[in-house]
């Protein structure tokens, strides 16, 4: 062992010095005849079916739906039974009202007649939660909206047109006497000039006998309604909409590939049919439930013709509403989650994106839930990526090395990029510090079409719908199948990427340290020698996380990587160090020091674990907690804003509170957060008996 260790940490110091190298050699976790196979059996045109049968045109979605099955659910399920899956299921959870628009009109009525707005030709036009109204009125130019617009232009009694969003204007329009609002809000209006933002006015302000509505313009007829006006010219409108509110319930289908081995585990890949009953986006995000519809099929196309084996773990997929679905899922689920080993979560991921100058992102997991999740997708980033672009040192004059390129899709290269962690997307709710689960998303931004009337199918490709699939099946069969010998692989897929991020870190210190003043020079160097460190130990974490694959010798996989990533850590230490005593030399400073404040030993000393009554304290409680601390806020004072959540997933019972803090901080763009704060808050939950230390 002791040999094997020494070995390891030659290889990963040669390693370090070559990783940030252009590579040309494209390569996978799975042997190249599965990729092959994966490749040649991901549809794209089925996937883009799939988004143009459920979403091809925004609609008005039929009352009886609500008392029934909604349609996109039927269509899912439909699918599934077509394909031959397992354990097909439609969770059903209590949901509330909504509002359904039934029809919607303005028109002009003087001095000319027009129809300017209808809810049957686009549903966007009407602002969800206009309530029944006939009504005429002269229209009125307001701005901006702003209150000191609305009082000057004199609304009571009118319609007013606005360029801000109704729902922006809305409370400040009616308290004033308005009847209603027409605006040409949106937000990309340079670059997408008849988008229509799908929102708004929530009823707010609405009464018996004040009854209020919103209808949406293009930007383009906006415009002319607004020139118009400011020309003296006086116009008059009639609006007519009908609305109802119906009840309705959070509609979940779901399907398992069944695993070998029940009690191995699962991987759950998850994509929000639903964002609301209203909004029916193309890319967001009927192209997510799409592709994880496309992934099913394949996956257990190939285990029925006998092309890869049924893997070791169940992969489970859910169609949800988005967190609203997810949320009561994973609490249904929770002993499952105990045995979940990763979400992989689609949201967007089906835009073309070259239309959108955009990328398909990877969002990363925090620090908090250290994942290998992480390191097999980017694997298979690269792979497409450098599999499906051209360049003179990867394939000369000779094209695309492997073509992942759909029949009626685009032929444009593979534009990626591994980011890191956001949320606002369902892999949230189980990166939730009560449910432990890592998530990653992946999806295309920027995304010119999001959450507009322009989000329609037109816009997505087969071909990145193709190669969406390509990744996520590959991935997700990747992690279920996994035993040993992956887990080895895994394992150096890793420590070499862990070379990479950590040397990101350096220049991200040096760079700090080159523009510090003299007086903050000692200082930086302390927090640039923090962002090495902060990398360092979520990589220790990330290998370790290796271990529920189930290795022959988990115990020398930890020892070799660990003196490996030591090597690589200290290799940048001393280069960083080098680097600052020299700088300072040349500037006249003194040498800078690495020395711990009395707080820092202190909260070094602090080891803080999550309780069971946090793990039973369900997703979002952790939100309330700060919010609840009652006295406890009084006695430990917390005066800035902590990521609380954060904080919870880092009490693992390896990091202290003093590293807690430099993890925070190695994450943040700029600035950091308190040490004070962050002990306080640790104090705080302990004593409310969410850790113990």
């Amino acid at each position: 062992m002791k040999n094997k260790i020494i070995f390891l940490a030659i290889l990963t110091t040669l390693i370090f010095t070559t990783a940030y190298s252009q590579n040309s050699n494209y390569r996978s976790l799975l042997p190249e005849r599965i990729m092959d196979e994966i490749i040649g059996e991901a549809s794209g045109e089925t996937a883009m079916a799939h988004i143009i049968e459920m979403g091809a045109y925004n609609h008005n979605r039929p009352a009886s739906e609500y008392s029934g099955n909604f349609f996109e659910t039927d269509y899912v399920v439909a699918k599934l039974h077509e394909y031959g899956l397992e354990d097909i299921v439609i969770n059903r959870y209590p949901g509330g009202t909504y509002w359904d628009g039934i029809s919607g009109e303005l028109w002009e009525v003087s001095p000319g007649l027009s129809k300017l707005a209808d809810y049957h030709d686009l549903t966007a036009m009407l602002a969800s939660g206009s309530t029944n109204t006939d009504v005429e009125a002269d229209l009125v130019w307001v701005g901006t909206g702003s209150e000191e617009e609305i009082m000057k232009a004199g609304v009571e009694g009118k319609i007013i047109l606005t360029s801000d969003s109704p729902a922006s204007v809305h409370n400040t329009a009616i308290k004033n006497g308005a009847l209603g609002i027409v605006s040409f809000s949106s937000p990309r209006p340079l670059k997408v000039d008849i988008a229509i933002p799908i929102t708004g006015i929530s009823g707010r302000g609405s009464t018996a006998d004040k009854l209020t509505f919103g209808f949406f313009l293009p930007p383009r007829e906006g415009h002319i309604l607004r020139d118009r006006l400011l020309r003296g010219e006086k116009i008059r409108v009639h609006a007519r909409v009908q609305s109802q509110m119906l009840d309705y319930q959070l509609e979940v289908p779901e399907c398992v590939i069944k695993g070998t081995e029940p009690d191995a585990g699962e991987i759950i890949l998850t994509a929000h049919l639903f964002e609301g009953f209203v909004k029916q986006g193309a890319n967001d995000n009927l192209s997510g439930s799409a592709a994880i519809l496309e992934v099913a099929r394949m996956l257990k196309s190939m285990i029925d013709d006998g092309i890869i084996e049924r893997p070791l773990r169940s992969i489970r997929f859910i169609w949800v509403p988005e967190f609203s679905g997810t949320i009561p899922w994973v609490q249904e689920h929770m002993s499952l989650m105990d045995k979940t080993l990763c979400n992989i979560n689609l949201d967007m991921v089906g835009l073309k994106l070259s239309d959108s100058n955009s990328f398909l992102c990877l969002q990363r997991t925090t620090y908090g839930n250290a994942h290998y999740l992480n390191d097999v997708m980017e694997n298979y980033y690269e792979y497409v990526g450098i599999t499906n672009r051209e360049g003179l040192a990867i394939s000369g004059r000779g094209g695309y090395l492997k073509r992942i390129v759909a029949p009626s899709g685009s032929d444009d290269p593979f534009y990626f990029r591994i980011d890191d962690h956001y949320g606002a997307s369902d892999h949230e709710v189980f990166n939730d510090p009560a449910v432990g689960v890592p998530g990653v998303m992946m999806i295309t931004w920027p995304d010119l079409y999001y959450h507009t009337s322009r989000d329609r199918a037109d816009k997505c490709d087969p071909t990145q719908m193709k190669r969406v699939c390509v990744i996520t099946a590959a991935a997700a069969y990747t992690i279920a199948d996994a035993e040993n010998e992956m887990g080895l692989k895994i394992g150096a897929e890793v420590l070499g990427n862990a070379s990479e991020r950590i040397g990101a870190q350096l220049r991200r210190a040096v760079d700090m340290l080159y523009n510090s003043e003299k007086e903050t020079f000692n200082e930086n160097y302390k927090k640039g020698r923090n962002y090495i460190k902060a990398a360092s130990l979520n990589e220790e974490a990330t290998i370790e996380s290796i271990i529920e694959i189930g290795l022959s010798d988990p115990a020398e996989f930890i020892a070799s990587n660990r003196l490996a990533l030591g090597n690589i850590a200290e290799n940048i230490y001393k280069s960083y160090d080098w680097y600052a005593v020299e700088l300072a030399s040349a500037r006249g400073i003194m040498k800078p020091s690495y020395v711990l404040t009395r707080e820092e030993m202190d909260a070094e000393k602090m080891v803080p674990v999550i309780t069971s009554k946090m793990k039973n304290a369900g997703y979002g409680a952790s939100r309330s907690f700060m919010r609840e601390a009652g006295d406890l806020a009084n006695k430990y004072p917390v005066n800035s804003r902590v990521d609380t959540n954060e904080i919870l997933r880092l009490s693992n019972g390896d990091n202290s509170v003093y590293e807690i803090k430099i993890l925070l901080d190695g994450q943040m763009k700029d600035g950091e957060t308190q040490l004070s704060d962050i002990v306080n808050t640790v104090k705080i939950l302990k004593e409310k008996g969410y850790l113990m230390f």
